[in-house]
C-alpha cells in the first residue's frame, strides 16, 4: 500500500507553442494540506486541471491510493473522490444555494426532485460546517466567502478524499480566512487531503504540512513545512525556489516624492444608496500613490467605480485639475485621463474569447482608426511592446486570453490601460492572485508611471502592499473615510483601528 493518497508521476502537457508541464511530480499524503506554489504561468492550475479531468495529460500517470486512475472528465474525477474549488467562482446565480450544492445529483425519485429532502440535507450540511446561510437564498446574492464554503460543502457531501483549493482566500476577510482554516483543519483530521494553491506566504506556512514548488512547467522540489528538528521553512527560501533567484526586497525603492499639485479633489461625495459610500473627501497629488485600505464591505470598490462612471453619485463635488468633473460614463472618464483596473478580472476585465491582441488594445481602439479602418500594424506593434514590458508569458498575441494564467491575464489588463496614457490610474487589487515575481514587476511599472508624472489610486487588501507602495493611505469603513496615514506613520494596528471604526458613531475613536 502506497504511503500517498495521490501520486502524479511525470505529467506532461503541451499546448500550441508552449510546453505547460514537463514531467511534473506531485505526491500528497492522506489527512494533509499540501501547498502547490510557483510563479504565474508555472503550471500549477494546468496540473490541477489534469488531475480534475479538465485537461487530458499528454504523458505521465496518476495513482489514487496506490491504484492507477483513469480520469478523462470532471465527472470521473468527482466519482473517484476528487473535488476542485476554482479561484473564479461561477455559481448558477439565479438558483438557490441548495440547488447549487446538489447540482447534477438532486435527491428524488423517478426524475422528480425532492426539494424538502434537498433543503434538509443542505441545512444539516451547513450546520455541521457552522455556515449561517438559508439554503433557499439565491446563490447570486451571496458573498465570495459563502460561495466558496458552498463549494466546500458540496465536496464534503460528495465524500471527497482530495479537495483542490485554488487561491481560496483571495477575496476573504481575516475572519472568513479563520473560519475556512477551521473547516480545513477539521476535515484534515478526518483524513481528507487538500492541494492548496496560494501566493500568500504566511498563510501557506500557517496551514500547510508540505510544499511543492513548480517553475516554468517543471517540478522543483517538495519540502515539509516543519522539519524533524522543528524548524520551519522561511519565506525567503520559498521565494528563491519559485523564482530561481534571491529577492532581497519585496518592494522596489521609491525615488522622489509626490508633488504639491492637486490633480483630483473629492469633496463630500455620496452614493444614491444609503448603505454605500457617503461623504467621501480627499485630495490626490501629482506623482502620488494614494492607497485605500479597509475591510470587506468598506465600499472602496463601489467608490472608485463611481469615480469612473460605473455607478451613480447623488451629491458632492469632484474637481479634476481644478475643473469640475462629472462621472457621466466610463467613456467620459477615459477621455478625461482616468483609467480603472477592475477588481474582478474575469467578470469585468478580460474578454475571454478574444486574443491577447484585442484585449490589450481595446481601450485605445479609436486611436488606431483612420476613416473607419484600423491600422492593424500599429495595434500589433503597441500591444507587443506593452506585453513585453510587462513580461506577459504567451506563445503569441493571437493566444486567447482565457488560456493564460491569472497573473498573466492581469498583466495584459495593466498593459491595456498603460496604452491609454492616462494621467490617473485607479488600480483595484492590482496584484490579487499574483506571485511575488510578477508583483515586483507590477510595482516597478507603477513607479515608472509615477516618474512620468502620473498619479495612482490603489485599493489593496494586503497590508504589506498597502504600506510598501503607498505614499499616503486613506482608510474606509462601511462607506466612510475614517482616517489618513502618512508614510512613517504606518502600522497594521493603526490601519486596522481605522478599518474597524464606524464613522457614523459619535463615540468612534481611532488609534
Amino acid at each position: 500500500m502506497s504511503e500517498y493518497l495521490l501520486e502524479m508521476k511525470n505529467i506532461t502537457k503541451t499546448f500550441p507553442g508552449v510546453k505547460a508541464l514537463d514531467n511534473v511530480n506531485l505526491n500528497v499524503r492522506k489527512g494533509t494540506v499540501h501547498a502547490l506554489m510557483g510563479e504565474n504561468g508555472a503550471g500549477k492550475s494546468t496540473l490541477m486541471k489534469c488531475l480534475f479531468g479538465i485537461y487530458e495529460p499528454d504523458g505521465g500517470e496518476i495513482f489514487l491510493e496506490g491504484k492507477k486512475a483513469s480520469i478523462h472528465s470532471a465527472r470521473q474525477a468527482m466519482d473517484q473522490g476528487i473535488a476542485m474549488v476554482h479561484q473564479e467562482l461561477h455559481p448558477i446565480r439565479f438558483r438557490s444555494v441548495m440547488e447549487n450544492v446538489y447540482l447534477g445529483r438532486f435527491p428524488g425519485h423517478m426524475g422528480v426532485v425532492d426539494h424538502k429532502v434537498m433543503y434538509e440535507k443542505t441545512k444539516a450540511l451547513f450546520d455541521d460546517l457552522e455556515l449561517d446561510v438559508d439554503p433557499l437564498a439565491l446563490a447570486g446574492e451571496q458573498s465570495a466567502a459563502i460561495l466558496q464554503m458552498m463549494e466546500i460543502a458540496r465536496a464534503v457531501d460528495m465524500k471527497a478524499k482530495i479537495i483542490i483549493l485554488d487561491e481560496p482566500t483571495s477575496s476573504l476577510s481575516d475572519r472568513e480566512v479563520d473560519h475556512l482554516f477551521k473547516i480545513i483543519n477539521r476535515l484534515r483530521a478526518q483524513g481528507v487531503a487538500f492541494v492548496y494553491i496560494s501566493h500568500k506566504m504566511k498563510e501557506i506556512l500557517e496551514i500547510s504540512d508540505e510544499i511543492t514548488v513548480m517553475r516554468d512547467g517543471t517540478y522543483v522540489g517538495t519540502w515539509p513545512v516543519t522539519d524533524e528538528k522543528g524548524e520551519k521553512l522561511t519565506i525567503d527560501f520559498i521565494i528563491k525556489q519559485m523564482v530561481g533567484r534571491e529577492m532581497t526586497n519585496q518592494f522596489p525603492p521609491r525615488e522622489g516624492k509626490p508633488s504639491d499639485d492637486v490633480v483630483l479633489k473629492v469633496e463630500n461625495v455620496c452614493s444614491p444608496l444609503k448603505k454605500s459610500f457617503q461623504n467621501v473627501s480627499f485630495e490626490l497629488h501629482k506623482q502620488e500613490i494614494l492607497g485605500i485600505g479597509g475591510l470587506v464591505g468598506a465600499q472602496r470598490t463601489e467608490f472608485v467605480e463611481a469615480l469612473f462612471g460605473l455607478r451613480g453619485i447623488a451629491s458632492g463635488e469632484i474637481l479634476l485639475n481644478g475643473a469640475r468633473y462629472t462621472n457621466k460614463s466610463p467613456g467620459f472618464a477615459k477621455s478625461r485621463g482616468l483609467a480603472l483596473l477592475t477588481e474582478e478580472r474575469r467578470a469585468t476585465g478580460i474578454f475571454g474569447i478574444l486574443p491577447i491582441l484585442e484585449n490589450t488594445v481595446i481601450a485605445n481602439q479609436r486611436s488606431y482608426a483612420h476613416f473607419g479602418v484600423l491600422n492593424d500594424g500599429r495595434r500589433k506593434t503597441d500591444a507587443d511592446a506593452e506585453c513585453k514590458k510587462l513580461n506577459v508569458k504567451t506563445p503569441s498575441l493571437n493566444t486567447l486570453i482565457q488560456n493564460l494564467s491569472g497573473g498573466n491575464q492581469q498583466k495584459v489588463l495593466i498593459a491595456r490601460w498603460l496604452l491609454t496614457n492616462s494621467d490617473i490610474l485607479i488600480l483595484d487589487e492590482p496584484t490579487r492572485g499574483i506571485d511575488v515575481g510578477a508583483k515586483y514587476e507590477i510595482y516597478n511599472i507603477m513607479l515608472e508611471q509615477i516618474a512620468q508624472g502620473k498619479s495612482i489610486i490603489m485599493i489593496s487588501s494586503e497590508m504589506p502592499e498597502l504600506m510598501g507602495m503607498s505614499d499616503r493611505i486613506m482608510v474606509m469603513c462601511e462607506g466612510r473615510v475614517t482616517g489618513f496615514l502618512n508614510k512613517g506613520e504606518y502600522s497594521q494596528e493603526k490601519i486596522m483601528a481605522f478599518a474597524t471604526q464606524f464613522a457614523g458613531r459619535k463615540d468612534s475613536t481611532a488609534a
